[in-house]
């Protein structure tokens, strides 16, 4: 990295760390929300979305594997995502050129999959557009366009602090049996070469996510899903894209939003 960039103490490469599993956290259930809205589970906007929620599963275990790695404390970590209020970390207005114009409207509220929350599904996982510009550095952990952009000063953090990497600290590997080509989903190796398992953990997430290049690149089969995904090279951001380009979306249940207590 170019030494014009500012070092990060670890405490800031923790809170990073924790903000990643929250991110990743934060879209199972507005996923998952939106897609039990479909009355019928038999259409394929139903099978996408829960392919892609299963690989946001996997993401939440592949970010709590590295924040263990670097001996974050993550006891009493997780409490249930606020919604309504934006998406956590992201402030999709920085990104080059601005995706705010295409997929509008937006709503970070849970709901069903209409057309507010299909743009957000688009927003969250849009690419960064900027290929090859070099690591974009926010003071904020609430000032990133993208995810990718996010990962990418994550990533460079780390790099800083590969010193305190431990393997064989708190790893799991649930999903190992549906990625039969990702095998190595935790970090077993400490420091320099425990580096080398967080980048491939971390390239597991954006390429599944938001994809490389643009957006344009499949995702490699090492990271692709081998058990139950039909189109398993496609990512997150295409597949939503698919579903917003439907002549009709699916026909959805309709509820109350703030229904009576009596």
């Amino acid at each position: 990295m170019p030494s014009s960039y500012p070092p990060w103490s670890i405490d800031k490469l923790h809170t990073h760390l924790k903000a990643m599993i929250d991110l990743e956290f934060w879209t199972i259930p507005y996923y998952f929300t939106a897609m039990y809205s479909i009355e019928d589970q038999h259409h394929p906007a139903f099978k996408t979305i829960m392919n892609v929620v299963n690989e946001e599963m996997l993401h939440v275990e592949l970010a709590c594997n590295i924040a263990n790695a670097f001996g974050v404390d993550l006891k009493n970590h997780f409490t249930a995502p606020l919604y309504g209020k934006g998406i956590p970390h992201l402030s999709f207005a920085l990104d080059t050129p601005s995706p705010i114009g295409t997929f509008k409207p937006y709503s970070s509220e849970l709901g069903p999959l209409d057309e507010k929350r299909i743009n957000t599904m688009c927003l969250i996982e849009y690419p960064q557009w900027r290929t090859g510009e070099g690591v974009n550095l926010r003071d904020s952990i609430t000032k990133y366009g993208s995810i990718a952009a996010f990962y990418e000063a994550t990533r460079y953090g780390a790099s800083l602090h590969a010193d305190k990497i431990r393997g064989n600290r708190n790893q799991v590997d649930i999903f190992a049996n549906f990625f039969g080509n990702f095998k190595q989903q935790t970090i077993s190796e400490n420091t320099t070469k425990g580096m080398k398992q967080i980048y491939h953990l971390m390239e597991a997430i954006v390429y599944q996510g938001e994809g490389k290049t643009e957006g344009q690149a499949n995702i490699p089969p090492v990271f692709q899903n081998t058990i139950d995904d039909p189109e398993p090279e496609i990512d997150h951001y295409r597949k939503f894209l698919s579903i917003r380009d439907l002549p009709k979306l699916p026909e959805i249940y309709h509820g109350v939003t703030h229904p009576s207590h009596s």
